[in-house]
């Protein structure tokens, strides 16, 4: 093996990445012949092929209701809508995670308070949450983060303590579990995204699920108006007819549904081999000091299909180099995408503080709360939010468990760790803000 990083001028440990090794979603031809059905048809905008994959999907969730969407971010509105959110609650999320998770918060009139993160598995950090809780405080959005399985018995302890709603976000995570349990059952209510890049991937949509037959309801009334006469009696909507209150159109596109479907029968399959392959990666690279798997150590927890999972990265274990100089040196070694940086912190956006989104002369975010409530400071100051970027670099996303090029995988790792001191001339010690845009080699 060279001694000369490629990043360097060096010969790289793989010429070409194979593309099976990291491409997604994995497309079957049943899943081509049923979107070509649904084409044929015209029945894109139908919802009889919805509903099956809704009832497929409340099935594996052991839940009585599902309810599909266009995407992940209006399922979240739609449930924060079913929990009676509105202008004056405070809703309590990490402020580590991506903006759909509670931002349509604002949309209904009522705040965000964030909370910070533990510095290990950068899932929801209880003790933080609950210093947090005021009078206005209505619910806890639950972000599993990174495909980590959050402190469920924690949050739910603290949740029925102070008479909380919980929200489960699980667009990280579809399929895992918590100490034996699903991820999106324990909350009252569960959204997520099932977008192309995540781990249940349908090309573009969502999906809520919950048990309360109110909160299915009114997400129904919110955005799916064709729906309503099914769900309510004539008389619930007389004075609406069969208008949507939300003012919004949420129906998935049923060449997604379609897809959905098909994904049901082939997911937890696919899931477990991602498993296979990425510890199989881990037991390779485990002994380099500086690097650390991050994995749910309970009984009965898991990563599901490890999307956007992460592991820790100590730069003075490697001299000083940065993450991001790090990351850009393995990329070049294994022509892959290597990702540093963990994600925005949502606490500084002036969004959820400051900014006027409708020209009303005042904030936007605290326009319902009392004149002396300030949100940032009952934010506060999010030390590990504000500092994990650095420290985190997120896991090469295998989709096979092919020995022979992980080996080499694994390789480029070793290389990049043993003549890492090399990288110091080129080393980028800029703060990172948030995660990196993709790199690759540089051909």
């Amino acid at each position: 093996m060279s001694s000369k990083l490629a990043i360097l001028g060096g010969t790289p440990v793989i010429d070409k990445c194979p593309e099976k090794l990291i491409h997604w979603p994995i497309v079957n031809d049943e899943m081509r012949k049923s979107v070509l059905q649904v084409l044929e048809d015209g029945n894109m905008s139908g919802s009889d092929i919805s509903r099956k994959f809704e009832d497929g999907f409340a099935k594996w969730h052991n839940r009585k209701y599902a309810l599909a969407h266009n995407t992940g971010t209006n399922a979240l509105i739609a449930g924060f809508y079913g929990l009676g959110i509105g202008p004056g609650d405070e809703v309590i999320a990490p402020a580590l995670t991506y903006w759909a998770s509670c931002l349509g918060v604002i949309h209904l009139g009522g705040s965000v308070v964030f909370c910070d993160v533990d510095p290990f598995t950068l899932q929801m950090d209880p003790a933080s949450l609950e210093s947090r809780i005021t009078p206005r405080t209505k619910a806890i959005v639950v972000v599993h983060y990174k495909a980590y399985p959050c402190d469920m018995d924690r949050i739910m302890a603290i949740a029925k303590k102070h008479n909380l709603k919980v929200m489960e976000d699980v667009s990280h995570a579809q399929g895992g579990h918590y100490k034996g349990k699903m991820l999106g059952t324990f909350g009252d209510v569960a959204a997520m995204s099932l977008m192309s890049g995540k781990s249940f991937a349908i090309g573009e949509g969502g999906m809520l699920i919950t048990d309360d037959e109110e909160i299915f309801r009114k997400a129904v009334r919110f955005g799916h108006y064709d729906r309503i006469p099914a769900c309510y009696k004539k008389e619930e909507f007389a004075d609406t007819f069969n208008l949507p209150v939300g003012g919004v159109k949420n129906r998935m596109h049923q060449m997604s549904a379609a897809v959905g479907l098909v994904q049901l029968t082939k997911y937890e399959a696919e899931i477990a081999e991602i498993d296979r392959a990425m510890k199989y990666f881990w037991n390779g690279v485990k002994d380099i000091p500086g690097l650390k798997m991050v994995y749910p150590q309970e009984e009965g927890s898991d990563k599901a299909g490890w999307y956007a999972s992460h592991f820790m990265y100590d730069a003075e274990a490697f001299s000083g180099v940065s993450n991001k100089t790090f990351s850009d040196a393995v990329a070049q070694e294994c022509d892959t995408y290597v990702i540093p940086g963990a994600a925005l912190p949502l606490h500084k956006s002036s969004l959820f503080s400051t900014f006027d989104i409708f020209g009303e002369g005042r904030p936007t975010a605290s326009r319902f709360l009392p004149e002396d409530v300030d949100l940032a400071k009952l934010t506060g100051e999010l030390p590990v939010t504000a500092t994990i970027n650095d420290k985190v670099i997120n896991d090469i996303w295998f989709k096979h468990c092919d020995t022979p090029i992980l080996d080499k995988f694994i390789e480029a790792f070793h290389k990049v760790a043993r003549y890492h001191q090399d990288l110091l001339a080129i080393n980028d010690t800029t703060p990172l803000i948030g995660q990196v845009a993709f790199t690759r080699r540089k051909n």
